[in-house]
């Protein structure tokens, strides 16, 4: 176990931590941020999830950098992400801060990308995430962490960024998924 799947491991530790701050009822008090509240269980639990986040970029770098690039890296990075992902969507389901339908699209392409990876692999083929992932990804994350800390600084001038963002991060979800169906159709077809 390198340091790159050690740092990938601590954003799947992470993720229940997080969990239990944004979702469990805690009596904690409130922050104040430029004139805003925010509930301390929940700004606690924002912030884990963007040090969770930040993992994802950190142990690639160290993968890159120091050759530590395994299978069982190549395996668990994707895992987490998703896991992560999927974890804070339906926490802002469940807090009302999302809508249920937008997340069941965001989650549905990510279930249907994984089965083509898993087709794939069957037939000995590696599907490497496309810019158009990689763009929708961060979108995601930026949308997710902006809804997570009540979209301050702009609900200052009553703007509702996190929702665009969530819009933007849909839209390309939904892009990039029939960007993977199309470039995977031979080996969906093909599979037997």
């Amino acid at each position: 176990m390198n340091l790159a799947n050690k740092i990938t491991l601590l954003r799947i530790i992470l993720i229940p931590i997080f969990m239990i701050f944004m979702l469990v009822p805690f009596s904690m008090g409130e922050v104040h941020l430029l004139n805003q509240t925010i509930p301390t269980a929940h700004f606690i639990g924002a912030s884990i999830f963007l040090i969770a986040s930040a993992t994802d970029w950190l142990d690639g770098y160290v993968a890159r950098k120091y050759d530590m690039i395994t299978n069982f890296g190549k395996f668990l990075d994707p895992l987490a992400d998703k896991i992560l992902v999927t974890a804070a969507l339906i926490s802002l389901v469940q807090l009302q801060m999302a809508p249920a339908w937008i997340v069941i699209v965001i989650l549905s392409r990510e279930f249907a990308v994984t089965g083509i990876r898993l087709i794939a692999a069957g037939e000995g083929e590696v599907i490497a995430a496309s810019d158009l992932a990689k763009w929708k990804t961060a979108a995601q994350i930026v949308a997710i962490a902006v809804l997570l800390f009540y979209n301050i600084p702009f609900s200052l001038i009553s703007f509702p960024f996190g929702d665009i963002m969530l819009w933007i991060a849909l839209l390309l979800t939904v892009l990039s998924g029939f960007d993977y169906f199309w470039k995977s159709k031979e080996i969906i077809l093909s599979s037997k």
